[in-house]
């Protein structure tokens, strides 16, 4: 059986008018754009899942460039692909915020016995009247202080990230204190 020019040319017709009345995904794009805006508004997705954040915007402009040049399957992968990947940067942000949560908490909790500590130290370099800048070695005590009262604070506030730079400030200024007691120490029991 075959053909007729006049069949062939309605079926190329009707088949240019339906590939041609192919709509864009809009309902899927609306739903990959409002994902990633949530994600990229929710805090701890910004602070602790930045690659997942930046997945998911990723695969929103590809999703827009598939639109725009009328490859609305393509489009339509990219817009499943961009809510998954914000919904990942959302609970991966969660879990962020736990993981520093923790971290700060127990950042902080060591803190104070450390100073504790350091303080003892001073004092006891004092009485020997070892040979230091005592000065500066107070100077940088308070400032370890100040920067544990800061930390102590910003985990009260949920400001878990503040609260680890300043506890590693605050730990790191302890132990600075602490290497040059040891070292003035040392050097003092040597010359003995």
């Amino acid at each position: 059986m075959k053909l007729k020019p006049i069949y062939l040319i309605v079926a190329l017709l009707v088949l240019a008018l339906v590939s041609g009345c192919a709509k864009p995904p809009t309902a899927e794009m609306n739903n990959a754009i409002e994902a990633v805006t949530r994600a990229e508004n929710d805090a701890d997705a910004a602070l602790y899942a930045g690659n997942s954040l930046a997945r998911a915007r990723d695969a929103l402009t590809r999703m827009r460039s598939e639109a725009d040049s009328k490859r609305y399957d393509a489009a339509k992968t990219y817009a499943a692909e961009a809510v998954a990947a914000a919904d990942k940067a959302i609970a991966d942000g969660r879990a962020g915020a736990v993981r520093a949560r923790e971290e700060a908490a127990a950042l902080v909790a060591g803190l104070r016995p450390a100073i504790a500590e350091t303080d003892q130290g001073i004092r006891s370099a004092q009485s020997a009247k070892l040979p230091l800048d005592f000065g500066a070695i107070n100077r940088d005590f308070e400032a370890a202080r100040l920067n544990t009262n800061q930390a102590e604070a910003a985990l009260a506030g949920n400001q878990y990230q503040d609260a680890l730079d300043k506890g590693r400030n605050a730990r790191a200024g302890l132990s600075d204190i602490n290497e040059k007691l040891a070292v003035a120490a040392t050097s003092v029991s040597r010359k003995k």
